[in-house]
Formats: C-alpha cells, sequence, structure tokens
C-alpha cells in the first residue's frame, strides 16, 4: 500500500462563544438570567447598569478630575468624622490600652454615628419585611414531644415514632419494623406493647389524627377526641373501623343493614365523618413557596391584544464610557489587551440579552396572535397548537422554541401562565377541524361540575356528550383526561346523600 497525502476542502457549520453565550442565555429562567446578570457586572468592569438617574449613554464621559474628587472623597469623609459638632460634647477621647471587663464599647463610648443603640452588623431596617423560616411538622411534633413529661426509655421510642411520620401525617413504617429497630438501640428487653403505649401518648398531638397507621386510624383518633356529646359519634367510629370500604365504594343499602341506621342517621354519621381531616399533616408548610416572575405582560389595548416585556426582570446594562475611552488601538501592554478583553465581553453580552428579549417578545406575540381565543373566553377555546407552528411563524427552529418557552410565563387577565402551557395535543371534529386537549379537559370539568351528584356522568356518557358535540373522542380518552384533572370516576363521585 503505498502512502500519500491528500488534501480536502470542506464546511461545517461551529457554533462560536457568542452563539453559545446567547443560547445559554435564551434558555435561562427570570431569576437565573438576573444571577447572570450581576455575576457579570461584578467581573467585568466595562458593564455598568444604565439608570434613568445616571448619564445617558450617548454623553460625555466624565472628567478625570472627577474621578480624582471621589477618589479622595472617603479620605475628606474620614477628616470630617473628627471634627468637633459646635454644640456637643462628642470631642474624641483618648482610647485607654483596656475596657473594664464588665462593660462593652458601646457602654463607653457610645453606638457609632448614624446607627442605633446595640445595634449589630447583621441589624436591618426594622420596617423592612423579615420572613421567618416555616415550621415543618416535624418541628411541631418535636416540640410538643419535648413537653411531654417522657421518662428516657419513653423519650427514645417517641422520638423514632416522630421521625417515622411522613409528610401527610402518617406513619411510614409498621409497629413492628419500629420495635425492632429500638430493640438495637434500647436493649433486647424492650417489648411491643411498650412501643404501643407512646404511639398512643404520640396520637393525642396537635393535629388530631397525626400517627396513624392508616386512614381508618386516622380518622378514629379524631373521632375519639372529639366531645362525647358530639351525635353519632359511636356509630361514626364504628363505620371507620370495620365498614370504610362499603363507604369507599358508596354501598350505602349495605351500610344501613350493617349499622341498623335508616337514610337520615347514615346521612348524619358521614357527613360527620366527612368533617374530617384525611390528611393531617397537609396544614404544615413542607417547603418555601416559590414565586413567579412573569416575563412579559398580555394586555387588551384598543380592542387589540398587546405584548410588552415585563422591564423589572433584568436592568438596563451599558458600556461604562470612561473605561471604553482608555482603550487604545495600537496598544498591546497587558492592561489595554485587558481592557479589549472586557469591552468584547460586554458587548456581547449586551447583545445576547438583546437577542434573548426580541425572540422573547416575537414567540410571546406568535402565542398570542393563535390563543386569542383563550384570553377571550377561557380554556374550553383553547386551540391546539405545537411547536412547530410557532417554529414556522417566526422563522426559526423548533428547539429554539423549546429554550424559549422553558421557566417563561406569561402575564394574561386570566392568570399567570408558562409558554408551555399553551401547546397541547389536538382531537379531530366533526367539521373537519381539531380542537385541544386543554379545551376537552376544561368541557369534562365544566360537565362533572354541572352534574346531578345522585346520578354522575359516567366516562361513556361523557364521551357521547362530546361526540354531540363535533369532538370524536372515545371513551379511555375521556378517561385519561378525566385522570389528568384529579377528578374520581362516577362510582366514587356518587352521593345518596
Amino acid at each position: 500500500m503505498k502512502q500519500t497525502l491528500q488534501l480536502r476542502l470542506g464546511q461545517q457549520l461551529t457554533m462560536t462563544p457568542q452563539l453559545q453565550q446567547a443560547i445559554r442565555l435564551l434558555q435561562l429562567s427570570t431569576l437565573d438570567l438576573q444571577q447572570e446578570i450581576q455575576e457579570a457586572l461584578d467581573t467585568n468592569i466595562m458593564l455598568e447598569t444604565g439608570d434613568e438617574d445616571g448619564a445617558a449613554e450617548g454623553e460625555p464621559a466624565p472628567d478625570k478630575r472627577e474621578f480624582d474628587m471621589a477618589e479622595a472623597a472617603p479620605q475628606q469623609r474620614e477628616e470630617t468624622a473628627y471634627q468637633e459638632v459646635p454644640g456637643s460634647d462628642n470631642t474624641p477621647e483618648e482610647i485607654p490600652g483596656e475596657l473594664p471587663v464588665d462593660v462593652s464599647w458601646d457602654d463607653v463610648y457610645g453606638a457609632p454615628l448614624g446607627t442605633a443603640s446595640g445595634s449589630g452588623e447583621d441589624d436591618e431596617d426594622p420596617g423592612s419585611f423579615q420572613r421567618g423560616a416555616a415550621a415543618t411538622l416535624h418541628d411541631h411534633l418535636v416540640w410538643q414531644m419535648e413537653l411531654t413529661p417522657f421518662t428516657e426509655r419513653d423519650h427514645a421510642i417517641a422520638a423514632a415514632i416522630v421521625d417515622g411520620v411522613d409528610d401527610n401525617g402518617y406513619l411510614g413504617q409498621s409497629l413492628e419494623e419500629i420495635h425492632e429497630g429500638l430493640q438495637r438501640q434500647i436493649g433486647e428487653d424492650l417489648e411491643l406493647d411498650e412501643v404501643r403505649a407512646v404511639l398512643h401518648r404520640v396520637q393525642n398531638f396537635d393535629p388530631p389524627g397525626i400517627a396513624a397507621l392508616d386512614l381508618g386510624d386516622c380518622l378514629r383518633i379524631q373521632l375519639t377526641q372529639l366531645p362525647d356529646a358530639t351525635p353519632w359519634k359511636s356509630e361514626a367510629i364504628a363505620l371507620v373501623g370495620q365498614h370504610l370500604d362499603c363507604l369507599a365504594k358508596n354501598d350505602m343499602n349495605r351500610l344501613k343493614r350493617l349499622l341498623q341506621l335508616d337514610d337520615e342517621a347514615l346521612s348524619a354519621v358521614i357527613r360527620l365523618i366527612r368533617s374530617l381531616r384525611p390528611h393531617p399533616g397537609r396544614g404544615f408548610a413542607q417547603e418555601e413557596t416559590q414565586y413567579v416572575v412573569p416575563d412579559v405582560f398580555v394586555k387588551k389595548l384598543s380592542g387589540r391584544w398587546t405584548v410588552s416585556l415585563n422591564p423589572d426582570i433584568a436592568p438596563r446594562l451599558r458600556v461604562n464610557p470612561y473605561y471604553s475611552g482608555l482603550v487604545r488601538r495600537a496598544d498591546d501592554s497587558p492592561t489595554n489587551q485587558t481592557l479589549r478583553n472586557h469591552l468584547q465581553e460586554a458587548r456581547w453580552f449586551i447583545k445576547s440579552l438583546q437577542s434573548r428579549n426580541e425572540t422573547l417578545l416575537k414567540v410571546a406575540q406568535a402565542i398570542v396572535e393563535r390563543q386569542r381565543n383563550f384570553l377571550e373566553y377561557g380554556e374550553i377555546a383553547m386551540k391546539p397548537l405545537v411547536l412547530r407552528d410557532i417554529a414556522e411563524a417566526v422563522e426559526m427552529h423548533e428547539s429554539t422554541i423549546s429554550r424559549v418557552t422553558t421557566q417563561k410565563y406569561m402575564h394574561t387577565p386570566n392568570g399567570i401562565y408558562e409558554f408551555k402551557y399553551f401547546f397541547s395535543s389536538h382531537v379531530s371534529t366533526d367539521g373537519g377541524g381539531e380542537c385541544s386537549a386543554v379545551a376537552i379537559k376544561a368541557q369534562i370539568r365544566e360537565l362533572i361540575d354541572k352534574e346531578d351528584a345522585g346520578k354522575p356522568l359516567s366516562d361513556l356518557k361523557l364521551a357521547e356528550i362530546l361526540v354531540k358535540r363535533g369532538i370524536n373522542v372515545a371513551r379511555r380518552t375521556v378517561a385519561k383526561y378525566r385522570e389528568a384533572l384529579n377528578i374520581a370516576s362516577s362510582s366514587e363521585r356518587k352521593r345518596t346523600f
């Protein structure tokens, strides 16, 4: 085989650093973008915020003497701080070598000028909003456990039980598992009855029904804590303890026969049970609330829907005119090269932000243009929409539209929605058109809300009603949409009383 050298010419697309930066900024959420901008301001001397009170971008650069005066200002303020104020007794005293051990600095010299007496470095404005950490269910139970007079042995058992309570308020482990784990910690002489006795004491904690083994146990605990004069208390305890499966199946005839109650009495018992809380632990915050900042606002002005960017999501950036004026073209010194790099990076960053805003606004306008009926009439008028439709409208790739619509939110008169919310699959209609899945779900919810509680609509009946409205949907599709809406089946929604 003979070795030869060959030359081949070819073309290929490569992502430049500018394009990579623009794509990365495009897929950032509002909060991540603000953090990215702040990091760029901290690391690039050429970038600054263009506040309204500051100089405009077209104004000339400030004189060098202004910077000299600014540099000298701290020294002048430091000298002024030691000047004697007329009519006061704050003449600086000579600092002693040591202070008495039973006094502090503020007791001798008072608080610093301009600060409140006794305030520390971490003190904030008393008028500012301060929010404490949200109390969790576990913290609430531990607080009650520490106030309960337990022995050292029972305290260890109670701690294991509290640790086993899940977010819904139920005991996530069986008593046998807790007993087996405590035997290795306390000793082999620990009996299961001791664990059960401590569990009964923990079940008297707040909220009622806590540390229950199952739903029936949770309801029973809440019923036993009601006053003895509560009507139908004993019957309700018997129902949740022995016949809860019949109630779940809405088998009222069997319940009346087992409990020996008439329709009116059984209705009163069921109302008492429904007043209880099946998930007692959900009343406690498990995580801090996350707030959504809309990226665009949609308003109707003069009969037309208009889209505008949220001006508060990102500050106005510009290139610092003074530092950019220090860059010299023919200078190859390290300092000048650093200034050049910072200037180029600042221009790229500002251009990427402008491109992000333009793309975001363009995509939002295209979505609003196709979902006018949703803005006018709500979910029931939502039209089917896919990424390809918006990509063709704005002449971009589907992957770009996917990045733009991820973690971006739109503020509309109907509420705040993520861009992804407006994209959904479709079902064909008799007229040859298409109906959005969101609109079908809205119609299913509307039909169920208006149904007779004694004769709820089955999935087959819902499908027949939708077919009469011109929407070709099968029963299994209706069942899938109903489950997505967290709506129970017709047998579970049936209410006899």
